[in-house]
């Protein structure tokens, strides 16, 4: 009776698979007493109630294996959240697109870099002559215009030797008359011994007419002999004579040729002078130091009182002319040009943007020209990518902020 009791609560629970939990306890516990028959353990049979003693231990081990039934037959999740997963794969879908064209709208038309600096040609304000500072009229920090008087050294003693200079210069002037009127006087004597030829030269013909009559005379035996022979002796005496007038007169042109060598020497010396003259005036206005153009006096040092020596270091001085120096990798400079805009972020006045334009490109990286470049021609060579220097030039810089040598910035090429 007992076996029949057992088929029908099996054909019952395969007839109703899906029924409570309250069903699924009532099949186990006829099972139960079907198990519990003359064929199991003492122990069992002495407790025929122990399966009834624990019903919910049964009904979840009958839910158990109604779940795992009903986790085969149920749909996965793509089937019960179709719409989930369609929603998600748009926007992952939007998401790759957006990233994209930030990425080709933001990103790829541009190289930046953050190892740029303003950059200038600051000079050192030297003066070229030594002296005592009578007036320092700028201060530290402050802005000058072009000639605009920055140090001023005491102008005495180049003055003076400015007027000796000049003394010089008169006095080598006055011995270059002096010599004209020496040329001038020895022309006229020049000229007297000249006019002492030409009587030399009369007296001389005179004395040969009168020498040759008396010693024809005297041939003939109408003259004394004594007669011929004085009339012959003057003729030599006119000779010697012309013979001394000759040489007066060379010795009078050579005599120019004297002073006009010293006329050549005194106008050398002029000329010296008077580049001394040049210097002591040159001397004179560098004793007051300028500028030479728009800038900033930057760590003044010379003050009033103190004693220069010529080229000293009194201050430091920026001009206005100013740029950005960005050492791009040499991976970003493939599409970098001259003329190309950039855009300037200070990193001291982040909220000022500023534009400029690529002036030129270094054809070498910075540290080619260092004082010592390196030597890749080693075994244990490892290649490092370069940085180029690439200048920018900016045409309007902020006036209401301090901009100068080494402040950071961050430059951004359009190269694209």
């Amino acid at each position: 009776m007992l076996d029949d009791q057992r088929q029908v609560s099996v054909t019952e629970a395969r007839a109703r698979p899906a029924d409570g939990a309250s069903g699924g306890a009532l099949d186990r516990d006829v099972l139960d007493l079907g198990r519990a028959a003359p064929g199991r353990d003492d122990e069992t049979a002495r407790k025929p109630d122990a399966a009834a003693a624990d019903p919910d231990q049964d009904q979840a081990k009958q839910g158990d294996g109604t779940e795992e039934a009903g986790d085969a037959r149920r749909p996965g999740i793509l089937r019960r959240h179709p719409f989930a997963f369609l929603f998600g794969a748009l926007a992952v879908a939007a998401l790759c697109v957006g990233i994209f064209f930030y990425w080709l709208l933001y990103m790829h038309p541009y190289e930046g870099t953050d190892d740029a600096f303003v950059d200038a040609r600051s000079i050192s304000i030297q003066p070229k002559v030594g002296g005592y500072l009578v007036a320092v009229p700028v201060t530290d920090n402050q802005h000058v215009e072009g000639g605009q008087v920055l140090f001023q050294i005491d102008r005495r003693d180049y003055e003076i030797a400015r007027e000796q200079a000049q003394a010089q210069v008169q006095a080598d002037e006055a011995a270059i008359k002096n010599i004209d009127a020496q040329i001038q006087a020895q022309n006229a004597n020049i000229d007297v011994s000249k006019a002492q030829v030409a009587t030399a030269e009369a007296a001389l013909k005179f004395a040969q007419e009168d020498a040759a009559r008396y010693k024809d005379l005297a041939d003939r035996g109408s003259g004394s002999i004594q007669q011929s022979q004085s009339a012959t002796s003057t003729l030599q005496q006119r000779q010697a004579a012309l013979q001394s007038a000759n040489a007066s007169v060379v010795a009078a042109q050579k005599q120019i040729g004297s002073l006009q060598a010293q006329r050549a020497s005194t106008e050398a010396q002029l000329a010296r002078d008077k580049a001394q003259v040049e210097q002591a005036e040159l001397n004179l206005g560098y004793t007051t130091v300028r500028s030479v153009q728009a800038g900033r006096i930057v760590r003044l040092s010379g003050g009033i009182g103190q004693l220069a020596q010529a080229g000293q270091s009194l201050s430091m001085f920026v001009p206005d002319d100013i740029w950005v120096t960005a050492n791009f990798k040499e991976t970003q400079i493939s599409d970098m040009r001259p003329g190309q805009p950039v855009a300037i972020a200070i990193d001291a006045y982040p909220d000022r943007k500023i534009r400029g334009t690529v002036a030129s490109v270094q054809p070498g990286s910075g540290t080619a020209f260092s004082l010592l470049p390196a030597q890749n021609a080693t075994g244990n060579y490892v290649k490092v990518t370069q940085r180029i220097p690439v200048k920018i030039l900016v045409k309007d810089w902020p006036t209401d902020v301090a901009i100068g040598p080494g402040m950071s910035v961050v430059p951004t090429v359009t190269v694209r």
